[in-house]
């Protein structure tokens, strides 16, 4: 009878798993892995929640033309907070442009996106304003503006310096509407707007760092 004792040793040998700098080398890679995707995974979340608020809000904006026009009424968009959220809301103006009130059709920024209070300024990390290719008007109305449509469904800049308040049409300007948000693992906030034009059309643009698309 042969025994075959270096062979038996050297499988159960293989058979005995992985040793500790095996797994010392796979934990450092998953960790490797892990520094690099784990960032981008949260910026690809901090822009999804940026643009579906403004995409909401572009929602929003929308229905508020459709209930002036079916009511022949005029109706503004304002911002506000709600439960300490921050919220945009459409309010028939002849109720007076308080806070909101429950029932009125409203959206919510998503996670950390808010909106901004007024036109970026183009330095300290602030992209440039939006410019609509192919307008006539001079600028835009921002944040600092209140939108409104007219009866007939048209925008305007809805005016409440005047007595009584004027929400003439054709708008003299278009609209742009900001909002911003943290992006972690970015080192800076991202930006969005919803773009009303003075005919009343209505589109989402981001800011990519370089430019508006």
């Amino acid at each position: 009878m042969r025994f075959y004792r270096q062979k038996n040793y050297d499988q159960r040998r293989r058979a005995s798993g992985f040793s500790l700098l095996e797994l010392l080398v796979v934990v450092l890679v998953v960790m490797v892995v892990a520094a690099i995707a784990i960032p981008n995974i949260l910026l690809a979340v901090s822009n999804i929640r940026l643009r579906a608020s403004a995409g909401d809000l572009a929602g929003l904006i929308q229905e508020a033309r459709i209930l002036a026009a079916k009511n022949n009424t005029p109706y503004v968009v304002l911002y506000g907070t709600n439960n300490g959220a921050q919220i945009a809301y459409i309010r028939d103006p002849r109720n007076g442009l308080g806070n909101f009130v429950i029932g009125e059709p409203m959206m919510q920024f998503s996670g950390s996106t808010v909106p901004a209070t007024g036109a970026p300024t183009g330095s300290g990390g602030q992209p440039s304003v939006y410019v609509l290719a192919g307008d006539s008007g001079t600028g835009s109305y921002d944040n600092t503006n209140t939108l409104g449509y007219t009866g007939r469904g048209l925008p305007c800049n809805y005016d409440t310096t005047t007595i009584p308040a004027t929400c003439n049409t054709p708008a003299a300007k278009y609209f742009a509407y900001y909002m911003s948000g943290t992006r972690v693992g970015s080192g800076g906030a991202g930006w969005a707007a919803v773009i009303v034009t003075k005919g009343g059309r209505t589109k989402i643009v981001t800011w990519n760092g370089n430019a508006w698309n």
